[in-house]
């Protein structure tokens, strides 16, 4: 298929969506990056299944591959494990000529991005995203960070990547749960920005998986270009659901839900206050939390869980502006704005009604 163009401000780089890419990541690779070390980040849920073949087709294009792993699961997206893998990478002989591959899911993605942004002051990295959610969201856009003890993604840095590599083979090693955790954010970019995707999700096929993974990429390729930074508010449309739905896993201490299971909580309770403060109208509201739950992702809290956790997250969360709150509503599947009007008792309510 035929390369997708991200443009994010002086940057433009492809994302390459297809089948059997990993053996081609070192013809994909080609000429974009000059220099012959490179460390492949991954963790050890995916490198067992995938780095022989990402390693292997590596070294046949001449580059000199160093595997470095990470326990699977939120719990490593931090500074300490972003510091650990750069001291490997410094015992290594990586220099400022290196670069990064990210071969996994989210976590990864954002780690590794992170590790390249800070190591040797920023070297480039190739994004190898082997999971649904990654290849439709996180692996494009160059938010790269780690989590602290009060909130997701709290450090980080803008760091573009190079090159982007979808192989949609990766996801049929996927379990259920994972794959369908992918859906969260399709659905998030129908709902902001494509109704048509949305009609096509009641009736989605296995088959177009491919068609629909590029769909998302060219959706969030274009809020990237129109606003790499988040500096005139259009790329804060795509943390629709994202406000609730990173509080949800702070709260959970990144075990309760994984990501795009928090992110369907975070929309539904987002669809809440969109009914409330952007007249989204109550059918639609139903209609997205009915999609939600034909691809079986979360609409309830459990019984006992800690709400008040979720508001102490809120809180600390980036989208507050000096103490403002900026949430993103709804007022129409299709369409989404930044409101400054929802108070906190709004999402406390809608929090409640989870």
């Amino acid at each position: 298929m035929k390369p997708i163009c991200v443009q994010a401000g002086e940057k433009t780089y492809d994302v390459v969506v297809g089948s059997k890419l990993l053996g081609e990541i070192g013809a994909l690779i080609g000429e974009k990056l000059a220099g012959r070390a490179c460390a492949v980040i991954s963790d050890d849920n995916v490198a067992p299944r995938f780095a022989d073949a990402v390693l292997a087709s590596l070294k046949v294009s001449g580059r000199q591959p160093t595997l470095i792993t990470v326990p699977a699961g939120e719990e490593s997206k931090t500074m300490e494990r972003a510091a650990m893998i750069c001291e490997k990478m410094s015992e290594a002989a990586l220099d400022r000529s290196s670069f990064v591959i990210a071969l996994g899911g989210g976590m990864i993605g954002d780690l590794a991005g992170f590790v390249a942004a800070i190591y040797h002051r920023g070297i480039p990295c190739v994004q190898v995203p082997t999971t649904l959610l990654a290849q439709v969201d996180s692996s494009i856009g160059g938010k790269t960070a780690v989590n602290t003890a009060a909130g997701k993604n709290l450090i980080g840095a803008w760091h573009q990547p190079t090159l982007v590599i979808s192989d949609v083979d990766t996801l049929a090693t996927l379990l259920p749960r994972e794959f369908r955790q992918g859906f969260a954010e399709i659905i998030k970019h129908a709902i902001i920005r494509d109704r048509e995707m949305f009609e096509m999700l009641q009736r989605f096929d296995r088959k177009d998986l491919a068609a629909l993974i590029r769909r998302n990429v060219e959706i969030k390729a274009t809020i990237v270009a129109a606003d790499e930074r988040e500096t005139t508010g259009e790329r804060a449309l795509l943390n629709f659901g994202h406000t609730i739905g990173h509080a949800i896993e702070n709260a959970g201490e990144y075990r309760a839900f994984l990501h795009g299971e928090a992110v369907s909580l975070g929309m539904v309770a987002a669809c809440e206050i969109s009914v409330k403060k952007a007249g989204l109208p109550e059918a639609e509201r139903d209609r997205i939390v009915s999609t939600l739950e034909n691809l079986e992702l979360p609409t309830r809290l459990p019984a006992n869980f800690p709400k008040e956790k979720i508001l102490r997250a809120i809180r600390f969360d980036k989208k507050f502006s000096q103490g403002e709150v900026r949430f993103v509503v709804a007022p129409k599947i299709g369409s989404a704005r930044l409101a400054t009007d929802v108070t906190m008792e709004d999402i406390e309510a809608a929090v409640e009604k989870l």
